[in-house]
């Protein structure tokens, strides 16, 4: 078992504390496996952080050991848009580890801004409580054909994203930099949108 990531939780929005002011996201990429470290290093200087978090079992022979809560993927982190461009930079070049913003070109250097509305929506959706969720690369992601919807009845009533049919069962996916996020719904409770 990783020790270094079972007390990961206490620092870490999972998504249970989500806060819709109206703010844009950026995705970071990470090039150490040191993520905890890196999330407290950016919460000290007042960065707001999310980590995608889901349970996972550690089982020793026939015997459950423990149920933790530990991040989806150890290379990507969100984070909160609160001050300028030049900022961040600066903080992030301030800190001891390599990571790099995703940007919204290979050639340009902008960084990529996830809107406010989808990443709460992804936020939502991240919910370790939630089960029939599934995790996927952004590749895989973008290979899932599915039609814009917006569900209309049950608990995920407000979100949007693509409806998606994997192993004979409807999934609503929610796609940003880096990964997407798969939640069972029925088909019956979506709206297909207009396409843009």
């Amino acid at each position: 078992m990783d020790t270094e990531l079972t007390d990961f939780t206490p620092t870490t929005n999972w998504g249970g504390r989500i806060e819709d002011d109206g703010m844009n996201w950026y995705a970071a990429r990470l090039f150490t496996t040191r993520q905890k470290e890196i999330v407290s290093g950016l919460q000290e200087r007042g960065v707001s952080c999310f980590v995608p978090m889901e349970y996972r079992d550690f089982v020793k022979g026939e015997k459950m050991i423990k149920h933790v809560l530990m991040p989806v993927v150890r290379n990507l982190i969100f984070l909160k848009k609160d001050r300028d461009e030049k900022e961040m930079r600066r903080i992030i070049m301030d800190l001891p580890y390599k990571m790099s913003i995703i940007k919204k070109s290979k050639e340009g250097e902008e960084y990529y801004e996830i809107p406010n509305k989808q990443m709460l929506e992804f936020q939502i959706m991240c919910n370790p409580e939630i089960e029939m969720r599934k995790y996927l690369s952004e590749d895989e992601a973008h290979l899932k054909a599915g039609t814009p919807v917006l569900v209309q009845h049950g608990p995920l009533k407000g979100l949007t994203g693509k409806l998606v049919r994997s192993s004979k069962k409807y999934y609503l996916l929610k796609e940003v930099p880096g990964m997407a996020v798969m939640i069972k719904v029925s088909r019956w409770c979506c709206a297909q949108l207009p396409e843009k």
